[in-house]
Parts: C-alpha cells; structure tokens; sequence
C-alpha cells in the first residue's frame, strides 16, 4: 500500500505536468479511484493511530518549506495588502462562510462557526503549484504566496480553538477563549520558530554539522520544533515551523539554497502522499450527502464571499481593479482544511454531533470544486486581463558581447521580449542604443531577483565569456525557469571537443552545438558568419534553404513557429522547421 500511494501519487504528478493541469486536481481524482471507487487504499486500516500524526508533520514541514519561500522585501511594495488580507479578509471570509453554512446547509450555528474557521485558509500546497502554471505578474505573485502561506497557520488554528472552546464551553464563551487563545499562540509559537531558526544558523555558521548532514539535522529541527510547540502549547506547531522558515529564509549570516532546495524536493513528494490518502480516506457514503445545497454553498463561496473579502479588504491600495478581479478569482482550498475537517468530523462525531458528518464531504468539494475553477479559469481570466503569461516566450541574456546584442536585436524584432544583464558598462551603453532592455549588475547577487521584472521571459541564454559563470547562472534559474529552459553556450574546448570539464548536472542545455563557444563566436561572427531570418514555407522548404546554401554552411539558432511560440536548437534538441515557420540561423557571409 505505501508503494502504492508514493506509485500513484507521482504518476498523478506527471500527468498533470504533461497536460498542463493543477496537479493538485489530479491527486484528488486518483485517491478518489484508488480509495472509495475500487476500494484498493484504506489509509485508516493501514495506518490507524498514526494516520493524523504523520499528516500532521507532513503538513508541518510543507508549511516551512512555504516559510522559505518568503523574502521580507517583497513586503515594501504589498506589505499593507498582506496585513489586510490577514486581519480584514480572514474575519470577512469567515463571517460569511459561517452564515453560509447555517442558510443553505442548514447546519447548528456551532457547526457553521467551526466550518466558516476550516475554509478561510487558501493553502501553499495548492496556490504555490497553481503560480507556477499561471506565471502571474511579481506583485500578484508575492501577495498570493503570502496569503496561501500566513494564512494557512492562522487558519488552521483559529479552527483548533473554535473547535475545543465549543466542545468546552459553548458558544457563548468561544469567542473570547478563541481571541486570547489565538494570541497566546502567536506568542509561544513565534518564539520557539526563531529560536529553531537561530539554533541552525549557529550550528552551520560554526561548521558544527558537516555538509552531509545539514539536510536531515534541520529536517529533525523542524519536526522538533513542530513536536515542541505543540507540547507548550497546544496546536501551536503550524505557526512556530512557518515563523521559522520566514526567518531562516531572510537572514544573511549563513546559506541555506541547499536547505531550500532539498525541502521543495521533500514537499513534492509529502503533497503527493497526502492528498492521496486524504481523498482516499472518502466513503461512498460520504459522497451521498452531498446535495444541491451543498453545490449551492460552493458557488457562493466562489462568486460572493472570496470577491468581497477582497474588494473589501484593498479598499484604497494601490491594486488596480483587474488585479483585485484576478485575487477574487484565486482562493483554492488545500491539505489544511482536508485534514483538519477530517480530525474535527471524527471527534464531534464521538461527542455526538450526528450532522458534524457533513464537514469532511463539504470540505472535500469545497477543495475540489475551487481547485477545479479557478486551476482551470486562471489561465485564460489572467490573459484576458493581462496580467500573467503561463508560457512566456523572452529571453534573459548574460553577456552584453555583439553576438549577444545581435540575438536580442533579431528576436525583438519578432516579438520576443529580451533582457540584456551584464556588469560591462560599455556593453550595455551599445546595447542601450541599439534599443534594447538592459540590467546592469550580476547575475548571480543576491539582489538580482527583485530587482529584474521577468514578465513576459520564461528562459535563459547564458552567453558570457566565462564558462563556469554561464553555468552558475544556469544552476541559479533552474528553480525559476526549469532545465528544460536554461541554456548555455558550449563549454567544450574548440581544439579538443571531448575535452569538457563541467559535469552535465552542473549547466543548462548546451545552445546550438557543441561547436559553438565563445572563442568561436568571437573569432568568426560578423566577420565570416552573421545572423539571417528565414521565412519557411510550401514552396522554400527547410531542405531548399540548406540546398541554397549549402548545409556545412547554415547553423540553425532559434525557430518561431506559426503560433509565435520560440523553440531553441541545442545539442539535443533539433526542431524540424515548417511551412509557416521562421528560421533563425548563422550563416557564411559568401552565402548572402
């Protein structure tokens, strides 16, 4: 069985990167199948008693991964929209879930009040992997990482207290053990994340842990952490783990990019076990209950209470009204509220609220039905208001050298968005004049980041002369851009073509051949070779041009098919030009 989740759950995974899909969607639908359809996963038999723990720390480490994901200084420019979206929308969102759930589903005001407290969040597990799919502008990027992130905690505990002063007190003492325990909470957890973040930082800034056991010492320090916090105070665990994260995240005595990456590695694979399991913990029976009353609470939290948590929540911020449309449009329900519906449905079900059954299926279709919308209306809402481009076709370029100038100058020209960087001053001086975008600094600060807009530019060309730097600068946008584009020229020395000292793990796809290195662009461009455009069509064929000019003499660069979609010849990778197309190449000047 546990081969069986981690099989199905990364099949799941594939699938969805294959067709384009929020990848979440298809883990529901395939625990769905392997759960309550063929009845091939019972995650209750199989795991018992430790079913909750394990998806309790699972969820704990993907919310610290979450944590270091977020750099302060995106807060200069949203930190006021993230406030209000914290202590304005939470509230907002919960009041009218609440008062949906006891008009149309007809619930006990207490069950409302727990249910409202479950669905406020808008979890990382599922927001992160949808950014990813739309590419939405840096702003609208930030503040829904921020949101998906903070909340999530904040959520998950507003709920746990909800739900143990109502089976403690009531209702009518809820609310004030809920405030006073809220920030007892924040207190104690915040507390304890900086300290487990501070006791990394000291332990690697002393080199008291050797590098091979940097990743899983801090993966014991977050789960002792998470462990800890929730034995000083109760349910605490969530926020200390994201604290921490935050601010090992955005300290700059020591560095953590390989803690970072081991842990995103680490959350693919945890989303992919959870979710799996959670769906397929689901009966038959629990599928059944679901009505058109049910169907009629989803809608309205799609269409009434996400767009006026935030309409209300911006009031006179500097978001324009496309981007509060898109905020409004992006609210997907994640592992969290799956998990904590599950516990809360199962102990008010002991304690002998016979309608808490309700919680874990409303939830599930709360999850899958905003899952479903807005991963499948981001896309097309985004383009149509204009602020994100899912399959962005520009080009970031290193080096501000001729060859270099001349690509960015021919792609412009097509329509493809080009951003010179270099640290050459004069470089990017003719690169100006030339009127092409330019950054001057270098590519691998630590700065770079916030400093350059990638709107519109889904791809690197390392082109500097330095092949180490091309390939550091490749390793630096892998996360961002992905390998499949990031490229580099040639590392192999011109005299020797096997002599290549960089492992292939340690750079992008080699641009063009193996053949074309600096040194050989530096000793023959535009002088005996130079940059030419060719429209591909029925009557001059792919095979007619190279006829022409002779096939040793045509090096093919780029391809901008029909659709305007730009393809990159590399070692690998030969794309096979078509009527319609436009062929980039380097050509022989005897051959104009």
């Amino acid at each position: 069985m546990l081969a069986a989740i981690v099989v199905i759950g990364l099949f799941a995974q594939w699938v969805a990167w294959k067709f384009k899909l929020p990848s979440i969607l298809l883990l529901l639908l395939f625990g769905f199948i392997a759960g309550p359809f063929t009845g091939l996963l019972k995650p209750d038999e199989f795991f018992g008693n430790l079913l909750f723990p394990i998806v309790s720390i699972s969820v704990a480490i993907i919310l610290f991964e979450g944590g270091l994901s977020l750099k302060i200084s995106e807060l200069k420019k949203i930190g006021k929209i993230v406030r209000n979206l914290i202590i304005i929308a939470i509230p907002v969102t919960w009041i009218l879930i609440t008062l949906g759930a006891y008009f149309i589903l007809n619930l006990e005001f207490s069950l409302s009040l727990l249910l409202g407290a479950i669905l406020v969040v808008t979890g990382p597990t599922v927001i992160l992997p949808l950014l990813r799919l739309i590419r939405p502008t840096q702003n609208i990027n930030s503040i829904l990482k921020w949101e998906g992130i903070v909340n999530d905690p904040i959520g998950a505990l507003i709920a746990i207290l909800v739900f143990e002063a109502l089976i403690a007190s009531g209702f009518g003492a809820a609310t004030l053990q809920t405030i006073t325990g809220l920030l007892k909470i924040i207190l104690i957890s915040s507390t304890i994340g900086v300290l487990g973040s501070y006791a990394i930082i000291l332990l690697l800034k002393h080199k008291l842990i050797p590098d091979f056991l940097q990743n899983p010492f801090s993966l014991t320090l977050v789960i002792a952490v998470f462990a800890l916090s929730n034995i000083i105070q109760s349910e605490s665990g969530l926020l200390a783990v994201t604290v921490m994260g935050i601010f090992l995240a955005n300290q700059k005595k020591v560095n953590v990019k390989h803690i970072v990456e081991f842990k995103e590695n680490l959350r693919l694979l945890l989303l992919s076990f959870l979710f799996i399991i959670l769906a397929a913990r689901l009966q038959i029976s629990h599928i059944q209950m679901l009505n058109v009353s049910t169907f009629i609470f989803v809608g309205a939290l799609i269409l009434i209470v996400r767009p006026v948590a935030i309409f209300i929540s911006t009031v006179k911020s500097n978001l324009k009204l496309k981007e509060k449309i898109f905020l409004s449009l992006m609210a997907p329900r994640g592992v969290v509220a799956a998990a904590v519906s599950s516990i809360f449905a199962l102990e008010l079900y002991r304690l002998g609220y016979k309608s808490a059954e309700i919680l874990v299926p409303v939830t599930f279709l709360v999850i899958v039905a905003t899952i479903t919308v807005y991963g499948l209306s981001a896309i097309p809402v985004s383009k149509l208001l204009g602020i994100a481009e899912p399959n962005p076709q520009g080009c970031l370029i290193i080096g501000g050298h001729p060859f270099a100038r001349a690509i960015g100058k021919i792609l412009l020209k097509k329509g493809v968005r080009c951003l010179i960087v270099d640290t050459n001053r004069q470089n990017l001086s003719l690169a100006k004049m030339e009127g092409l975008p330019v950054y001057y600094g270098s590519i691998l600060s630590d700065y770079v980041m916030e400093e350059i807009d990638l709107a519109g530019i889904g791809r690197l060309l390392a082109l500097t002369p330095n092949p180490e730097i091309n390939s550091l600068a490749a390793l630096h946008f892998l996360k961002i851009f992905g390998r499949t584009e990031v490229y580099q020229l040639s590392t192999a020395d011109e005299e020797d073509p096997d002599n290549d000292d960089l492992s292939h793990e340690l750079r992008g796809q080699t641009l063009f051949n193996e053949n074309i290195n600096y040194g050989f662009i530096m000793e023959h461009f535009d002088r005996e070779i130079f940059l030419r455009s060719t429209n591909i069509s029925e009557q001059f064929t792919y095979t007619s041009y190279l006829q022409k000019n002779g096939k040793d003499n045509v090096i093919p660069l780029f391809l901008i098919d029909k659709s305007n979609n730009l393809e990159i010849f590399t070692q690998d990778t030969k794309p096979k030009p078509e009527a319609g197309d436009m062929l980039i190449s380097l050509i022989k000047k005897e051959n104009t």
